[in-house]
C-alpha cells in the first residue's frame, strides 16, 4: 500500500532534483562551448548560462583566461534572435565585467540593441553598456542616452535614469550635463520614471545646498504624482527643513505645510513616511506631533500587516522621547499584543511599556506573560530592557517586576536573552535599594540551575560585592559553596573568591567560611587550590582586624589600579632575568576605542552591564582613570561627572568632547580628542582654557598630550581650583593648540619639520546642576517627613509664557539638575495644575529634597511653587536662589 510523502520526503525530493545540486565549474566551463555550435540552442545556452551566474554569484573565481574564453564564446550568442536568450547574454557580460580592451567587441553589438525597435533591447543594452564602458566610450554615445532619458517608453527612460545614477560615481562631469533632461522627465506620469529621475537630480544637485531647498520648494507644489516619488520627496523635504531649521528661532518651519498635506495622502506609505519625518524634527512640538500620531493611530487597526508595522515602530521610536503624546494609542496597541505578526506584538508591548502609567503596570505584565513564550530571543531582549526602563520610572513596582523578571529567567533562553535579565536585575538592585534583598535571591536561584559559565562567574562576582552588605549575608553561603561542589572549575573558583569577600567582611562568617575553604584545597582543579590557599594563608595571618586587615582586603579585592590592557602588553613585553616584573612600570594612561575599532561591521560596542570585573559604571570608569593621575591625588573623592558635552561638529578634522568631573574644592575638564585626518600627525597638544571672565576659579594643574595619531583617542585634563564656599559657575572659552606634521600615509612616517596652529572650540558652561547629583527614592513622602520642617524654605516664581506646564517642568528639572520620583516628571496631556517630586545630593553629601507645584492660566503663563527641605538651611537658601536666577 502506497505511504503518503511527508514534509521531510518532500524536502528531500527538492535537494534532489535541484538544479544547481553539485554543480562544478569545469562542468559548466565544458557546457559553454554549446555557444560555439553552428545551430545554437537556445534553450540549452540559457541553462549554461543561468549555471555560470549562479557560480559567479557564490563567490566562484574565474581565471583571467577563463572570463575571457566565456566573454568571446557569448558574444557569440547576440546572433540568436531569442528573446530570453538575450536578456540572459546581457547579464552575463554585466556580471564578468569584461576589461577595456575586450568591451570594444560587444560595443557595437550593444550599441545596435540601443536603437533598436524592441524596447527590452534597447533599456537592457544601455543598462548593460553603462555598466561596462569607460569615460572615453560614454562620450560617444552620451546623445543617446540624453534621448532615453525622455523616451515615451518607461522602461527605457528608467534604465537610462538608473545607469546615470551609477555613472554619477564615476563621471560626475558627463552627467551633470543631463540636468535638462532629468528634469523633464521629473514630469513623467510614469511612477517609476519620475522617482528614478527625482532620485538622479537630487544627486546631481546634492553639494549645493541652495540648488536642493530651490528644487524641493518647486516639486512640493504639486508637480509630483508618483507615490515612491513623493517618498522620495518627503526625505528631502525633511533635510532642507533639518539644514535650515538651525538658522530659525521663532515662527514656522519652512515647507512643514507639505508634509502635513502629505498626512492626508491616499497612499499608505506617502502618509507613513510623512509622519515619520515629522516625529524626527528636532525639538518638536506638541502641535505639530499630534497630527502626525493621529494618523499613524488610524494604522495600528489596518487589515495590511507592513501598514500596522511600520505605524507601531514609528510610535515606539515616539514614545522614547515624547511618551505622553502616544498614550492616545494605548487602546489601539493592546489589540496588536495578540498580532499573528510576532514582530508588531514586540513594539507594542515595548511602545506600552514605555507610554503606560503606575496603575496598568499589572495588567500589562498578565499580558505579556502569555506573549513571551510566542517570540524569539531577540525580541524578548527588547521587552526586558523596556521592563527594566519602566522599572526605574516607577521604583514603587519593582516588586511586581523583579518576580517577571526572575519568572522568565527560569525559562528556556540563549546567553544574551539571559545575560539581558541578569543585566536588568543589576541594574534594580543597583539604583532601588529596596529592591536588593530580593534581586540577591532571584541571582542566587539562578546560578543553582545556570549553564552558562560566563553570568554564573559574574553573578558570584556580584554576589561578593553586594551579599556581605545586605541584613543577612549567612543565607546566601549555601548557593555559593552548592558552585564548589558541583560546577566546572572556572566557576568553582569564581565561588571561592566570593567566599573569601564574605570572610573577610562578615566578620561573625569568618570561621565558617575558613571551614569551606580547607575543603577546597583538596579541589582537582589547580586555580581552585591556589585561590583557597592565598585567601586561607592572607585572611588567617591577619585575622585579628585593624589597619592592617584593611590593607590586606584592599590587596586581595580591591581595584586593579592599571588597565587590564597595559598589564597584558606589559607582562608580554617582559624578558625573564633576575630583576623581578614591576608592576610600578605599566602605564596608567588610558587608550580609548579607535573609530577603526568602532567601525567593525557585527561587533558590538562594550556595554556598561556586566564586565569582566563585575558591574560597572561610566563614574567608577572615571573615578579609576583620575585617581591614575599624580595631579589630581590631592583632589579627594569625586563627587560627580557629567555626560560629554561636545565641543566641535560632527565634520570636522578634529573631534573633541569634554566631561566636567566635580571634586569638593576642584572642577577637572577631561577632553576627548580624536584626530579624523589620516595625512596628519598633531603634536604638543594642549587646550587652552580662557577663564578671565569666570574670577572663582583658578588653573591648578593641566595635562596635555605628546602626540595625537590618527584614529587614537585621547585625553587633555586641565583642572580648576574654585573659591571655598561658593557655587562657582560661569563660561569657558576653550582652544585646541598643537603642531601638526603631514604624514606618508603609505609608509605612515610623518615629516620631521611641523607647523604650529590651532583650533577654535565650543565654549563650556559650568552651571549649578553639576554640583548636583540625581537620587532615586522609591518613598518620596516618608523621606520628605523623616527630614522634618527645620530647615525648609517655600517661595513662590512666576515662570512667564510657556508652552505646556510638560516644558516648564522640564525647564526646572534641568535647571536644578536633580532626579524626579514615582514618575511625577510626567504631565498629564492639557493639565492645567501639576506636582513633581525631585531628590537629590548637593556637593558636600547634603540631601536635598524639592517639592515644585505649577499651574498655568488662560494666556499660558506658569506660576510656581517651590518648597526646598534639605540637611542644611544655607543648601535650602541656596536652592531658591538658583531657580530665582535661572
Amino acid at each position: 500500500m502506497a505511504q503518503p510523502l511527508g514534509k521531510k520526503d518532500d524536502d528531500q525530493e527538492d535537494e534532489e532534483y535541484s538544479p544547481f545540486l553539485g554543480i562544478e565549474k569545469g562542468a559548466v566551463l565544458q557546457e559553454a562551448r554549446v555557444f560555439n555550435d553552428p545551430q545554437l540552442d537556445a534553450r540549452r545556452c540559457s541553462q549554461v548560462i543561468t549555471k555560470l551566474l549562479y557560480l559567479l554569484n557564490q563567490g566562484e573565481n574565474f581565471t583571467k583566461v577563463e572570463a575571457t574564453e566565456v566573454f568571446f564564446s557569448v558574444t557569440k550568442l547576440f546572433q540568436s534572435k531569442d528573446t530570453v536568450l538575450r536578456r540572459m547574454v546581457y547579464l552575463i557580460i554585466k556580471e564578468l565585467s569584461p576589461s577595456a580592451d575586450e568591451v570594444i567587441i560587444v560595443t557595437s553589438s550593444l550599441m545596435k540593441d540601443m536603437n533598436s525597435k524592441t524596447d527590452m533591447y534597447r533599456a537592457n543594452a544601455i543598462r548593460v553598456l553603462c555598466r561596462i564602458i569607460d569615460g572615453t566610450l560614454l562620450t560617444q554615445i552620451e546623445r543617446y542616452l540624453k534621448q532615453a532619458i525622455v523616451d515615451k517608453n518607461p522602461v527605457v527612460a528608467s534604465a537610462a535614469l538608473v545607469s546615470g545614477i551609477h555613472l554619477l560615481q564615476t563621471n560626475p562631469e558627463i552627467v551633470k550635463r543631463w540636468s535638462n533632461e532629468v528634469q523633464e522627465a521629473i514630469q513623467s506620469r510614469a511612477a517609476l520614471v519620475q522617482f528614478h529621475a527625482l532620485a538622479l537630480l537630487h544627486q546631481i544637485r546634492q553639494n549645493d545646498r541652495l540648488a536642493v531647498s530651490k528644487l524641493v520648494a518647486s516639486l512640493t507644489k504639486g508637480s509630483v504624482r508618483s507615490p515612491l516619488a513623493q517618498c522620495l520627496l518627503i526625505r528631502y523635504t525633511s533635510q532642507v527643513i533639518r539644514d535650515s531649521s538651525t538658522n530659525i528661532q521663532t515662527g514656522e518651519r519652512p515647507l512643514s505645510d507639505y508634509l502635513e498635506t502629505c498626512l492626508r495622502h491616499k497612499t499608505d506609505m506617502v502618509t507613513i513616511e510623512a509622519a515619520r519625518a515629522i516625529t524626527e524634527f528636532s525639538g518638536v512640538t506638541s502641535r505639530e506631533l499630534n497630527p502626525a500620531i493621529t494618523a499613524l493611530q488610524l494604522f495600528l487597526s489596518s487589515s495590511k500587516p507592513v501598514v500596522r508595522f511600520a505605524a507601531v515602530r514609528t510610535l515606539n521610536k515616539v514614545a522614547m522621547t515624547h511618551p505622553l503624546a502616544v498614550t492616545n494609542c494605548n487602546i489601539d496597541m493592546e489589540s496588536l499584543i495578540s498580532d499573528q505578526n510576532r514582530s508588531i506584538a514586540t513594539l507594542a508591548i515595548t511602545t506600552l511599556l514605555k507610554t503606560g502609567n503606575e496603575s496598568s503596570i499589572d495588567r500589562l505584565m498578565k499580558q505579556i506573560s502569555n506573549f513571551m513564550s510566542d517570540i524569539a530571543d531577540e525580541f524578548k531582549i527588547v521587552v526586558v530592557e523596556a521592563i527594566r526602563s519602566l522599572c526605574l520610572k516607577f521604583p514603587l513596582k519593582h516588586r511586581s517586576l523583579m518576580n517577571f523578571l526572575s519568572n522568565i529567567l527560569r525559562e528556556e533562553g540563549g546567553f544574551e536573552y539571559k545575560k539581558a535579565i541578569i543585566d536588568s536585575i543589576v541594574t534594580l538592585i543597583r539604583d532601588i535599594p529596596e529592591a536588593k534583598e530580593t534581586g540577591l535571591f532571584h541571582l542566587c536561584e539562578f546560578i543553582e540551575d545556570c549553564e552558562f559559565t560566563y553570568l554564573s562567574t559574574q553573578v558570584l562576582h556580584f554576589l561578593g560585592n553586594e551579599g556581605p552588605k545586605s541584613s543577612e549575608p549567612s543565607k546566601y553561603i549555601r548557593y555559593i559553596y552548592n558552585r564548589v561542589i558541583l560546577e566546572n572549575a572556572t566557576v568553582r573558583a569564581a565561588a571561592v573568591s566570593t567566599l573569601a569577600k564574605f570572610g573577610s567582611m562578615v566578620e561573625s562568617l569568618k570561621p565558617r567560611i575558613f571551614v569551606l575553604l580547607r575543603r577546597c584545597l583538596f579541589d582537582s582543579d589547580d586555580e581552585v587550590r591556589d585561590r583557597a590557599t592565598l585567601y586561607l594563608n592572607t585572611l588567617e595571618w591577619n585575622g585579628s582586624g585593624g589597619e592592617t586587615d584593611k590593607g590586606v582586603k584592599e590587596f586581595l579585592f580591591g581595584a586593579l589600579d592599571v588597565p587590564l590592557v597595559n598589564l597584558e602588553a606589559s607582562l608580554q613585553n617582559y624578558e625573564s632575568s633576575e630583576e623581578p616584573f614591576d608592576i610600578s612600570t605599566v602605564t596608567k594612561e588610558v587608550k580609548s576605542q579607535s573609530l577603526t575599532e568602532k567601525k567593525v561591521p557585527g561587533k558590538k560596542p562594550p556595554t556598561l552591564g556586566l564586565s569582566a570585573n563585575g558591574p560597572t559604571s561610566p563614574f567608577r570608569a572615571y573615578e579609576n582613570l583620575l585617581s591614575s593621575i599624580p595631579e589630581f591625588n590631592n583632589f579627594g573623592q569625586l563627587f560627580k561627572s557629567s555626560a560629554p558635552i561636545e565641543l566641535t561638529d560632527a565634520e570636522t578634522e578634529y573631534a573633541v568632547n569634554v566631561v566636567k568631573h566635580i571634586y569638593n574644592g576642584h572642577v577637572v575638564f577631561q577632553y576627548n580628542c580624536t584626530n579624523t585626518v589620516p595625512e596628519l600627525l598633531l603634536e604638543n597638544v594642549t587646550v587652552m582654557v580662557d577663564n578671565f571672565d569666570v574670577e572663582e576659579f583658578e588653573e591648578v594643574a593641566s595635562k596635555s598630550l605628546k602626540a595625537l595619531p590618527y584614529d587614537s583617542p585621547a585625553q587633555i585634563f586641565v583642572a580648576f581650583k574654585k573659591s571655598d564656599g561658593l557655587l562657582a559657575t560661569g563660561k569657558f572659552s576653550n582652544t585646541l593648540n598643537f603642531i601638526y606634521k603631514e604624514v606618508d600615509t603609505t609608509t605612515g612616517e610623518a615629516e620631521e619639520e611641523g607647523i604650529e596652529d590651532q583650533y577654535e572650540l565650543e565654549d563650556l558652561e559650568v552651571v549649578p546642576a553639576d554640583y548636583m547629583l540625581g537620587v532615586s527614592l522609591l518613598n518620596f513622602k516618608n523621606s520628605w517627613e523623616s527630614m522634618g520642617p527645620d530647615f525648609e524654605r517655600i517661595d513662590e516664581y512666576g515662570l512667564g509664557v510657556r508652552e505646556s506646564l510638560a516644558v516648564a517642568v522640564s525647564a526646572v528639572i534641568d535647571i536644578l539638575g536633580m532626579k524626579p520620583c514615582e514618575g511625577t516628571e510626567v504631565v498629564p496631556n492639557n493639565a492645567r495644575s501639576h506636582t513633581c517630586l525631585l531628590s537629590g545630593v548637593f556637593l558636600g553629601d547634603v540631601k536635598v529634597l524639592v517639592r515644585l507645584s505649577f499651574g498655568i492660566d488662560g494666556p499660558k503663563q506658569v506660576a510656581m511653587k517651590l518648597a526646598v527641605r534639605s540637611e542644611d538651611a544655607a543648601i535650602s537658601d541656596k536652592i531658591h536662589e538658583i531657580v530665582a536666577n535661572s
